[in-house]
């Protein structure tokens, strides 16, 4: 897919992964253009991905700039992860520019599969300057999601010093204030009661009073989106949960100051580092970046990862009507190693399925493929298809069928599932299309194979049933 930005646009630029972004260079011209302006246009466009070539790689997108012989164009080839990043310009040297990557596969909101998903993977919020506008169409729980989790995260591994802290104590400790103790306990024969000063192991009450605090105000905006479904009512349990571990200290908001020395002090943890970050969105009321019109926080969702989620979702209802036990590889309960020998010769070191769904004789093994092979299929036909699609798609096949080997169970079924756009799902269901199936035998053993499309944006309960047919014998 292409997409031209026209030179009037909005700085905040927004295409698809796996797609061609033009965007004329022209536009990055401030002021009064020079005589040569299809020159100038180039050398800032050169400075233009220069200056972010950082940033770009690390979404897997590639820069190229092309002139057709009318005008010179920045083209932007995306990869395989959605988000939102600033871009500097090569004029001012500052974040004036935005960059908004939405799955080619289509949903509503990034908001509603994160809440069916129940918070297998989330955004990843980026340590960058705030893009020049932020996405109605995601929902303030979702950063919410993010937040929470880091905190309790930092609450477990809270680091612990000695405070000083002042007590009545029925024996003396550490320090005694013997004149307290003669003109008020001993004139009222209170004696069990020695006023002491002495140090004690206890959280960072500083820190935990941010932490407080940014969980109030979390529970305050999560109480006012209790209609957006269940997992809100999640976040509000997981955040009162947390609250409970942070009453003993008062809420307090930190100063801008007291945050930089916490994220810049020495030998901090990833999770403190995180956790502050959480403490420091709340505090600025951030959100997430996208195509709205407020400012937004940067933020990095690999759509292979959130696809294989996805498909583990849909296997996870299958698993509560028809029982199983489910591996996954997200959590590498499915690594099976590979031996080598000599060890320190060979490539590969494990295989590592996606999913696995073991119960009685049958292993049902499912691996999830973020491509178009499916849509080009069921469009061109495999006769149809360019050659390194094919070769691909033979790749993904042996791939999926060599998982099936380390399995003993009578039955194995080895689903390869890909992502479809939801109208393409309809059409298929109405042409009883929606996967295909073929068989081989392997001695005693009957290894099945299911090639399916699991469409983005769908309720899991309408995409079960199908998947319950395909895995029937």
């Amino acid at each position: 897919m292409s997409t031209t930005i026209s030179p009037r646009e909005t700085a905040c630029f927004g295409t698809e992964d796996y797609s061609l972004l033009k965007i004329p260079a022209a536009s990055l011209i401030k002021g009064r253009p020079s005589r040569d302006n299809q020159g100038q246009a180039a050398r800032l466009a050169n400075q233009f991905l220069r200056q972010n070539r950082g940033l770009l790689h690390d979404f897997e997108i590639s820069g190229n700039i092309n002139y057709d012989g009318a005008s010179v164009d920045i083209q932007l080839i995306t990869g395989g992860k959605v988000g939102a990043l600033p871009l500097l310009s090569p004029t001012s040297g500052r974040p004036d520019y935005g960059l908004v990557i939405k799955p080619r596969f289509g949903w509503q909101g990034i908001g509603p599969m994160l809440g069916a998903m129940g918070w297998k993977i989330v955004p990843e919020p980026l340590p960058l300057p705030l893009l020049p506008r932020s996405d109605r169409k995601i929902p303030p729980w979702v950063l919410s999601t993010t937040i929470l989790l880091r905190l309790q995260k930092l609450l477990n591994q809270l680091e612990r010093r000695f405070e000083y802290t002042r007590a009545d104590l029925k024996a003396p400790r550490g320090q005694v204030n013997w004149v307290e103790y003669a003109t008020t306990k001993l004139p009222h024969a209170d004696f069990l009661h020695v006023p002491c000063r002495f140090p004690d192991l206890r959280d960072d009450r500083e820190l935990k009073g941010a932490i407080h605090f940014t969980l109030r105000k979390q529970l305050s905006g999560l109480q006012s989106q209790r209609t957006a479904g269940v997992i809100v009512l999640q976040l509000l349990k997981l955040c009162q949960e947390l609250l409970e571990r942070v009453r003993d200290v008062p809420p307090r908001q930190p100063s801008q100051n007291k945050l930089n020395s916490w994220l810049w002090g020495s030998f901090q943890t990833e999770v403190f580092r995180k956790g502050i970050q959480a403490v420091e969105w709340t505090v600025d009321d951030r959100g997430l970046a996208g195509l709205g019109d407020l400012q937004g926080l940067p933020w990095l969702l690999p759509m292979d990862k959130f696809f294989e989620a996805w498909v583990e979702t849909i296997v996870e209802q299958y698993a509560k009507r028809n029982g199983g036990v489910i591996k996954t590889g997200r959590k590498r309960d499915t690594v099976t190693p590979l031996s080598w020998s000599p060890p320190y010769l060979g490539s590969q070191r494990y295989l590592l399925p996606d999913i696995i769904l073991e119960r009685e004789q049958e292993t049902f093994i499912f691996d999830a493929k973020y491509k178009s092979h499916w849509e080009e299929l069921n469009r061109e036909g495999w006769s149809g298809l360019d050659k390194v699609l094919q070769e691909q798609h033979r790749s993904d096949l042996l791939q999926v069928l060599a998982y099936s080997t380390a399995s003993e169970s009578k039955r194995v079924v080895c689903c390869l599932a890909y992502p479809c756009r939801p109208h393409t799902w309809y059409s298929l269901k109405r042409r009883q299309r929606p996967f295909h199936k073929a068989s081989v035998r392997a001695g005693a053993r009957r290894v099945d194979l299911i090639l399916t499309a699991v469409p983005m944006g769908i309720n899991p309960e309408e995409i079960f049933h199908t998947l319950e047919s395909a895995l029937s014998v």
